[in-house]
């Protein structure tokens, strides 16, 4: 394996190592920032010596009168000798400090010095500048930009790409990807009969439009937003944050632009006029956990929540680990604990007082439902028009100057103070009290005028009585006046040290010179095309939706600590393309999936999986198991049980007993629903946050903000999508819908199961598998009557009794056993 490494090493930097070629940010930067950086980095109170190495200026430096580096002269340059120094008193790290320069790292920086020493800034601070994209000549494979890039990349590695990927496969693959859910059999049957050529295009269309599309790109936000149903901590109060959740939806779905996006989640309350919706989109900042245990300190509760937004819009936005900076600068990064608290004073200005027994604690606004959304909008547009047939007929009654209301005007000074009172608003600005008062007063001289007051009065009290229905959402509201902010020693609540005014960090592009140091203004700032972090962040993190792993490895940092991008010329264009049209995630999303690089097959050639094992190279299609939750909508969605509703509160499908019980002392017990809500989409599974849903591993605690995606596959995993209650009905619901639907032959059924497994028909000696066990399963159920029928009683969903049971019960076992290949579980 070391040979093989030594070539794969050779391969992917296409030549050896001389001095010319030695690059800072990929070979020099990782070595000082690893061994250099924790005495002689960004944190000015550890600094050493007064010597900083991760800035030009630093490396530059004199060393008690000798130059640290002399470009052309390793020799001369104090930084080599004090790396190679044999006394270990001069020697470079010290030894106590147990960091150590290995022979062919100190070959590498003596190369560099030789080479010129040329400096470059960190690769993710630098300005977003668009690349050309590589033309490769003598290839007919790419099929957008992307595949240059992918395709320049594999040449240097003296690999090729894989072929396509087999059709069904394909479907399946780019249905779970854009859907969370498996394509149905018509789908996969249309897909295959077509011989159209943009027969791909056209389904990437129709998944993009699919309302399903919403709710699967909605699971990574909510695992990075720490969405929960509940506060979190020993009392973990449940709250109704769901509202937001469905938002998330509907924004996804009506593919509202990433930058809109952005700025509605951290400031929409700021926004002139903001709508409820836009108020509702704030409830990102207010997904922390909340204490609600009798000990709790205000204050310091309050300042902790504070850490909490900033910190996640620090991963979110800037993919910098904002948090090292709390209590004390960066040791890594060019972000001072001053930066850190700079933008705290952003998020210190709500009238959060740090309480926690109410659940939604203030500020907060009623919000609707999906359904509730539906009809309020409906009810505005008739309370709307109806107001608008109102204005007119007052228009002619009370005539009066430009500006003025109907109040204002001489026909009015004669009415009733109530009347009069209800006439200095405008008619869509009117309660149903004050219409029905004009209503009164004008029914026997002008009945026209009167009913169309009626009219408007009904559908105001519609309305209202709409609204009152709606559930409380914490969200976010500046409190009049301003809170001082202050750095805090070692973040300690109580422990202020020097007062800060909000601004961004100084490594970064500047705020407008006049702009408000607030909320707006920095959400506006995140997403400014010259940002060089937010769209390369975003784009990274989409990218790892769809093959596993992002450009950058580390989505959650792209600091000098993280991974270096594998394709750094695709980062930056795909980035640049994403400012550029206008910061579409629907368009980001169809490229990649349109790309020969997503299309490739999976298949792992031997050569390609020993040189490249995780496919950074990206020289093969992407195979990951699915995530748990996708799992079971797989499953819900192959047994026919999914009810495809979209949104409303969480709900609570199946869970072993006890187990709130024993989390909570006994003081929370779960409470199961029954009917639909059983099989709803995984999203909308309730969530409480000291102790997530069981059916559900290798998911994000939602107790922080979590951006990387870790699947592991253990034969843990197995317990659940073999036993729980989930699963086996699953299994019984897809043999009865095969049982109605294949007709009489055991071949047809078992091959109806696969392929709604799996997307394939099986091959010859599968099927004669699958036939084989069916038999044994049969004879098995035959021999015991009583566990066929406590198989086929698991689940609450009704059975077909018409249905033998022996036979319902072996198709029910040989739908588990196609359930659960791998083939089924991987994507």
């Amino acid at each position: 394996m070391k040979l093989l490494f030594l070539i794969f090493t050779i391969l992917v930097t296409a030549s050896p190592i001389v001095a010319q070629d030695v690059n800072f940010n990929r070979e020099i930067q990782p070595l000082l920032s690893d061994n250099c950086y924790p005495c002689h980095g960004p944190d000015e109170n550890k600094r050493k010596a007064d010597l900083r190495l991760d800035t030009e200026d630093g490396l530059r430096a004199d060393l008690d009168g000798k130059k640290l580096i002399v470009p052309g002269k390793p020799e001369e340059s104090e930084l080599y000798l004090r790396i190679s120094h044999k006394d270990q008193d001069e020697l470079m790290p010290p030894p106590k400090s147990r960091l150590t320069l290995g022979s062919e790292q100190k070959e590498l920086i003596r190369k560099w010095i030789a080479g010129g020493a040329e400096w470059e800034g960190h690769w993710s601070l630098q300005k977003l500048v668009r690349p050309e994209i590589p033309e490769q000549k003598e290839s007919d494979w790419p099929l957008n930009p992307i595949d240059h890039f992918i395709l320049r990349r594999l040449r240097e590695a003296n690999f090729v790409p894989a072929r396509p990927e087999q059709k069904e496969r394909l479907l399946r693959r780019v249905t779970l990807d854009l859907t969370g859910l498996p394509p149905s059999l018509e789908e996969l049957d249309a897909f295959l009969a077509s011989d159209a050529p943009d027969a791909y295009e056209k389904v990437v269309e129709r998944l993009l439009k699919s309302p399903a599309y919403g709710e699967r790109m909605a699971w990574d936000w909510l695992d990075l937003a720490r969405y929960a149903d509940t506060n979190g901590f020993q009392g973990d109060s449940t709250r109704s944050m769901w509202p937001w959740r469905d938002w998330v939806v509907r924004s996804l779905n009506a593919n509202m632009p990433f930058d809109r996006f952005t700025v509605e989640q951290i400031a929409g309350d700021m926004l002139p006029d903001a709508s409820l919706e836009q108020k509702l989109a704030t409830g990102f900042c207010r997904n922390h956990m909340i204490n609600g245990e009798g000990g709790r300190i205000a204050e310091e509760n309050r300042v902790e929540y504070v850490f909490d937004q900033i910190e996640t819009v620090g991963t979110v936005w800037l993919g910098l680990t904002v948090q090292c900076a709390r209590c004390h600068d960066h040791k890594f990064d060019p972000l001072r604990q001053r930066d850190y608290y700079q933008l705290f004073a952003m998020f210190n200005q709500t009238p959060v007082n740090g309480g926690g027994r109410d659940p939604a604690t203030a500020p907060v606004i009623r919000a609707p439902d999906s359904l509730q959304h539906g009809k309020l909008e409906e009810l505005k547009t008739r309370v709307t028009d109806a107001a608008l047939k109102v204005a007119r007929v007052e228009e002619r009654l009370f005539t009066r100057g430009e500006g003025q209301s109907a109040a204002q005007s001489e026909a009015a000074k004669e009415l009733p103070k109530k009347v009069v009172e209800a006439l200095s608003r405008g008619p869509a600005g009117r309660n149903p009290a004050q219409l029905d008062e004009i209503e009164k007063h004008y029914r026997g001289s002008m009945a026209a005028y009167s009913a169309l007051l009626k009219k408007l009065r009904e559908q105001v009290a519609e309305r209202e009585k709409l609204e009152k229905s709606f559930v409380r959402v914490m969200v976010m509201q500046d409190k009049p006046g301003s809170r001082k902010s202050f750095i805090l020693y070692k973040g300690l609540y109580n422990q202020k040290r020097e007062e800060v005014s909000a601004e961004v960090p100084e490594s970064l592009p500047a705020l407008a010179e006049k702009a408000p140091r607030n909320r707006l203004s920095l959400a506006r700032w995140l997403v400014e095309p010259g940002h060089p972090l937010t769209a390369r962040v975003t784009v990274n993190r989409e990218w790892q939706k769809f093959f596993g792993t992002g450009i950058v490895l580390t989505v959650e940092d792209f600091g000098s600590q993280g991974e270096k991008p594998s394709h750094p010329g695709l980062l930056d264009w795909l980035a640049s393309e994403f400012v550029r049209a206008g910061w579409d995630l629907k368009a980001l999303h169809r490229l990649i999936v349109t790309s020969a690089t997503y299309r490739q097959g999976a298949r792992q050639e031997i050569r390609l999986r020993e040189l490249d094992p995780a496919n950074r190279l990206l020289g093969r299609g992407p195979r990951w198991r699915m995530p748990s939750w996708m799992i079971r909508d797989h499953a819900l969605a192959a047994s026919g049980l999914l009810v495809s509703r979209v949104g409303g509160p969480s709900v609570k499908p199946y869970q072993p007993k006890g187990v709130w019980a024993e989390a909570t002392f006994g003081k929370m017990r779960y409470s199961q629903d029954k009917g639909e809500n059983l099989y709803r989409r995984s999203l909308y599974t309730f969530w409480r946050r000291i102790i997530g849903p069981t059916i559900f591993f290798d998911t994000a605690k939602r107790q922080t903000c979590e951006v990387r995606k870790i699947l592991t596959n253990t034969p843990l995993h197995a317990l659940a999508t073999l036993n729980d209650i989930t699963y086996v009905e699953a299994a019984r619901a897809l043999a009865q819908r095969v049982l109605e639907k294949a007709g009489p032959e055991p071949a047809d059924r078992a091959t109806m199961a696969f392929r709604i497994a799996t997307c394939r028909r099986p091959d010859a000696a599968e099927l004669k598998i699958l036939l084989g066990r069916l038999e044994i399963l049969k004879k098995q159920y035959s021999a015991n009557p009583g566990e066929a029928a406590k198989l086929l009683s698991v689940g609450d969903s009704p059975r077909n009794s018409k249905l033998d049971a022996i036979e319902h019960a072996a198709y029910a076992g040989l739908c588990s056993l196609v359930l659960n290949l791998d083939e089924a579980l991987t994507k």
